[in-house]
């Protein structure tokens, strides 16, 4: 298992007392990200407007690299960054044809969910959704609809942020039908083992950095295929740098992923992103060690709720199932008080609703999933 506690100093020595089980919510960052932040704000200071020759030149270049080869991307230049998924979610639907046919899920994100339900009360947009659960019907679902309609867009995630099923990609990208295929992978990246090689011309990718990237808010990124939603009508000035794809009627756009940028922005969370991923490299910490890791502990901690009053058999997902994200929710009638017991005792954990959820991440050991599971008995 990993010990990487000692690299978390700052995060974890703030409140020493404190077990935070809340990787999929607000991730700990590592303490190299505080001399990035650092080093953000001196670049801004020593070259004044000439930081963005180094912000969109060789750090921009290492995001995109970093994050391509945890990814298995054939192209870094398909990615570009923006300081939230939400600016990627309304460049997209800009992208789509008017009053666009969009099918989905019911177990999506705020960020997405809430701006399609907000076109749909205006009829800007027809939205068909799909039940989410069990994950694993999720692609057959999809097949089905897309099979009986034609649509413009479809929107699902990798790994759903209120039950933690995982779906398979290779079946989304089967399931999508002519449509453009968005994956919000923001429960997946740095979770999950990743491979985007075989769908990398296919769908659309989008993450960031608060969660399991470990680099914080302010460094969304989206993987854009080559020749899909090629001129979003939500355009900021940066679109248009680097390679054009030749004369162009009216606005010009990049051929590559900055088709979808937006215009100036704090790029203090890409020298953070930066950061986290060079310091899982030089630690030698891969994904797969990563997701090894919080599997253990969310096996331990199930292991040992003999006594807790809290049931195993009320998770969402089977700890033991393979296609699960890399936290546990658990249906509960209580989960409000659940949320507010453990809080008082120092446990910081999140609830959806009637679903508690309890995260598992690097900077976790075994001690403290056994100090867990003594702050839940009576």
């Amino acid at each position: 298992m990993l010990d990487l506690r000692a690299d978390f100093s700052h995060f974890l020595g703030a409140e020493p007392a404190r077990l935070h089980f809340a990787a999929h919510s607000h991730h700990p960052w590592p303490d190299v990200t505080r001399q990035a932040q650092l080093e953000a704000w001196d670049a801004a200071a020593r070259m004044q407007d000439g930081k963005w020759a180094q912000v969109l030149g060789p750090l921009w270049a290492e995001a995109q690299a970093r994050i391509a080869a945890v990814l298995g991307l054939p192209d870094p230049r398909t990615l570009c960054f923006a300081p939230n998924t939400h600016e990627f979610v309304a460049r997209i639907l800009s992208a789509l044809p008017e009053r666009p046919r969009i099918l989905t899920t019911t177990g999506e994100f705020h960020s997405f969910a809430r701006q399609v339900a907000r076109l749909e009360e205006e009829g800007l947009a027809a939205v068909t959704r799909v039940e989410s659960e069990p994950g694993g019907a999720v692609p057959a679902r999809l097949a089905a609809a897309a099979s009986a309609e034609a649509y413009d867009l479809v929107w699902v995630s990798q790994v759903f942020f209120n039950s933690g099923w995982a779906v398979d990609l290779a079946a989304l990208a089967a399931a999508a039908g002519g449509a453009a295929l968005v994956v919000d992978g923001y429960h997946g990246f740095m979770a999950r083992p990743t491979d985007l090689g075989a769908i990398a011309g296919r769908a659309f990718y989008l993450s960031g950095g608060y969660k399991y990237a470990m680099g914080g808010e302010g460094c969304a990124f989206l993987h854009c295929p080559p020749g899909w939603l090629p001129r979003p009508r939500n355009t900021g000035w940066y679109a248009a740098f680097g390679d054009l794809s030749g004369p162009q009627d009216g606005v010009p756009y990049a051929a590559d992923g900055m088709r979808f940028m937006g215009a100036t922005f704090d790029p203090s969370g890409l020298f953070r992103q930066v950061a986290a991923l060079r310091w899982l490299e030089e630690r030698g910490v891969t994904v797969a060690a990563i997701h090894a890791h919080a599997r253990a502990l969310a096996a331990r901690f199930v292991a040992g709720l003999g006594g807790t009053g809290l049931d195993p058999a009320r998770l969402v997902v089977p700890a033991d199932d393979p296609m699960r994200g890399n936290f546990l929710c658990f249906e509960l009638d209580d989960a409000e008080a659940w949320h507010g017991r453990l809080l008082a005792r120092g446990v910081v954990t999140d609830r959806r609703g009637s679903r508690l959820r309890l995260g598992f991440g690097c900077y976790q050991t075994a001690a403290e999933v056994d100090a867990l599971l003594g702050r839940l008995r009576p």
